[in-house]
């Protein structure tokens, strides 16, 4: 465990894992993450600048629970879309085509026989021990 600084409110912590922000500023953010998405339930269509300002709360803190897959915003064109094709998707980073390849793709790298370990040498006279004399 090491004492770190709050990235929101400047004050000492102590460091167990995750987010730099400490335990205040995580309940803080947490409640922003509930009024955000009571907000989205009530106004389906919303995008994310109308969002942060009728919840204000950063676009860039909505972007990332998005990204996160916390939330899940209606269909936009362009407003988020897929890392690898570009396709336009409403949460995550990628879109589901893109995630199936690179499951695929992990799931037939693991059934790849493993190479089989070469066979020991063997020496001239066996495993003996020899003396010099």
């Amino acid at each position: 465990m090491e004492v770190q600084t709050c990235s929101r409110c400047r004050k000492f912590f102590n460091y167990i894992g995750g987010e730099r922000i400490c335990p205040a500023c995580k309940e803080e953010v947490e409640k922003e993450f509930q009024k955000v998405k009571e907000y989205i339930r009530d106004n389906r269509g919303a995008s994310v600048l109308e969002v942060a300002r009728e919840c204000e709360v950063s676009e860039k803190q909505i972007r990332e629970w998005v990204r996160e897959e916390r939330l899940e915003l209606s269909s936009r064109d362009g407003e988020f879309v897929c890392e690898k094709c570009g396709a336009s998707i409403t949460s995550g980073r990628f879109c589901d085509k893109c995630k199936n390849e690179m499951v695929d793709s992990l799931n037939s790298a693991i059934k790849k026989e493993a190479p089989k370990p070469e066979a020991p040498k063997k020496l001239r006279d066996g495993n003996k021990m020899r003396f010099l004399k």
